[in-house]
Order: C-alpha cells, then structure tokens, then sequence
C-alpha cells in the first residue's frame, strides 16, 4: 500500500491556519476551551486513568529507542543498496510523523494558549501598581510563609517532609477540584498528576512540570526539593484544565494551595508567590528586598537555601538549552516576552490582594 506523503504534509499548514483564526478570534479559542477540548479529555484522555505510571515518559522513551533503532537501520540498508531510497522515505516518514503531531499539539492544547485571560471569570483588574502595594504584598507573603511553616514535618535534611508522591498527587486533584467550586471554568474530570520516574533528568533539563498534551497528564518532576512539588503539580494540572499560559497556571496553582485546606499545600503557594514578589521587589528596590529578607524565619531560610544549593547542582550548559528552547516555545505559543511572561504572576498577586 502506498503512502501519499502530501496528505501529512498538508496537516502543517492546517495546523497553521486554526492557529491564525483563533489568534484573531479568541471567542472561537474559548468556545473550544469550554466545549470541545474537554470532549478530548473525556475520550483520548481516559488512557492516562489506566495507570499511575506516566504514560508520558513511557512514550518518550519508545520514541527515543525508535528514533535510534530506525537510524541505524536505515543507514545499514543504504550502505547495503548503495541506493538513497531508504533515506528518502525515512525523512518523508518523519516528517509526516511530525506534522500530525504539530495538528494533534495544536488541537489538545495549542488553541488554549489564545483563549480569554482568567481575569474574565475571576474579575481581577490588572493595572499599575506602586512600590508601597509591592512591599505590602511581599510582607504578607513572608508573614503567611512563617506561620505555615512552623507546622510542617522536616525531613532528615532539615527541609519540609512530603509524604508519598501519588497520594500528594490525589491532594493536588483534591485541590484543584476545591478551587472549581468557586471558579466552574476549571471543573471537569481529570486524572491526578503524575510524578516522573527518572526526574532526575527533567532537573538536569531545569524542567519542574510539564504538561503532556498527547496523554492529557500533567506530569512531574519530584526530585526537586519537596516544598516545591505541590505547587509544581497544581500548575501542571491547570495546564491540564484548558488554562495555558505560565502566569496564570502560577496564579491559580497559588490560589488551590491557599484554599486546599493542606498546610504544606499552603507553605508551597506561599513560596511560589513569594519568591516571584521578592525577585520583583530586588529589581524595583535593593534595599527593601534586603529588609524584608531579614523577616524570614530561620525555617524558611533553610528551605530557600537547599532550593537554591539543590539547583545549582543542575547549572549546565544543558540547562541553558532548554531554558532557551523553553523560551522560544512560549514566545511562539503567544507569550511575546517568553520565559519572562513568568513575572506577570506578580501583577495578578497584587490585584488578588487589592480586591481582598
């Protein structure tokens, strides 16, 4: 049987095309976001149910092996035939393979990326805010952070204690689904997040989460340091939700912890905003950022610190590829500033807390 190629080529500029009209119509992008994303989570998404293992990293490993198996295969039959024929149809094949992925990427989470801001269903409004609301925010962060603190178990290297990763991923689902109470747009079905296997990899790729649109698993790397992974897997399940821009996914994931009735759900919300308000405050005013630092309990000191120690462990030139790729990938799925778009979370932060 044969293969007509141009049929998959043709899916690239298909592809192209939904994400033109939803670019320029982002009622079209939300009317998919409530009504028709969820149909794929109902259907191709009930794979990720089967099991608590990621489906994800299962598939990416497949991949990996298929990619370096059919190489070497195909450059064994061309030194066998003499003849470039194989190669041909393995470009041919990988591409078609790709652009059926580029169509299914854009359809299972792509269009999402265009749809209306959060501000539409929570009412915040974002506008320009003074230092004085910027210090204020962050005083009631560290505050929050302190207090929640003192409550929590420590492990053997003086950091929070985490208890078993998939029974925090049903927290994290519970979580979520407390949030949807309030806010119906993040209601539906959902499998929990899944923690990686070999996440020691995504830390070296300086990855936390991710969520895979090809399974509907939001998954995640739980080697990091434990104070950090609540947080790491309500944003990957807001992804998963239909919401996909980062600023936001941080925003709601903060919102689920301080509403999810878990303290140590509470105190990685709390560090999410919190680091993200103070690195807004040292670039607006050193000193400040220094006076406030001081108020930090020695508890959370120590967490910081094993964060930032643990990090630097993974400063890799590796590293710096995929926070570039990472980059490039945002700045083409709608988010002009990129990686930086990270900081709007602050914006959201103080509009959260001015409507308080």
């Amino acid at each position: 049987m044969k293969i007509h190629y141009k049929y998959f080529f043709g899916l690239i500029p298909l592809s192209l095309l939904i994400i033109l009209i939803v670019k320029a119509n982002p009622h079209y992008a939300e009317y998919y976001a409530l009504n028709i994303y969820p149909f794929f989570v109902k259907t191709w998404g009930l794979f990720s149910f089967l099991t608590r293992r990621s489906l994800a990293e299962l598939i990416i490993i497949f991949l990996l092996l298929a990619i370096i198996l059919s190489t070497v295969f195909i450059i064994v039959k061309t030194i066998e035939t003499q003849t470039f024929i194989y190669i041909k149809k393995y470009i041919f094949g990988i591409i078609s393979f790709f652009s059926v992925v580029i169509l299914l990427f854009v359809l299972f989470c792509g269009i999402n990326y265009y749809r209306y801001e959060f501000t539409h269903y929570s009412g915040l409004e974002i506008k320009k805010s003074s230092k004085e609301e910027l210090i204020k925010l962050c005083e009631i962060l560290i505050e929050d952070a302190n207090k929640k603190r003192e409550n929590l178990r420590e492990n053997e290297k003086g950091t929070v204690h985490l208890d078993d990763y998939y029974e925090t991923g049903e927290r994290a689902k519970n979580s979520i689904n407390r949030l949807a109470e309030e806010y119906e747009v993040l209601s539906g079905k959902f499998s929990a997040p899944k923690p990686v296997k070999n996440s020691i990899v995504m830390s070296y790729l300086r990855i936390t989460g991710v969520f895979f649109p090809f399974t509907f698993e939001a998954n995640v790397n739980v080697h990091i340091p434990p104070y950090q992974i609540p947080a790491v897997m309500l944003h990957e399940l807001v992804h998963l939700r239909g919401f996909m821009r980062e600023d936001e996914a941080n925003f709601i994931s903060y919102l689920a912890c301080i509403n999810s009735g878990y303290d140590d759900f509470y105190y990685s919300g709390t560090m999410l905003a919190l680091t993200y308000s103070m690195n807004a405050l040292y670039m607006e005013d050193y000193d400040e950022f220094v006076r406030l630092y001081h108020m930090y309990s020695e508890d959370v000191r120590r967490d910081l610190e094993y964060s930032k120690n643990y990090w630097k462990k993974f400063e890799t030139k590796i590293a710096e590829v995929s926070n570039k790729v990472n980059d490039t990938y945002l700045k083409i799925n709608n988010q002009k500033d990129g990686v930086k778009s990270y900081g709007r979370m602050v914006d959201l932060l103080l509009a959260y807390y001015r409507q308080a």
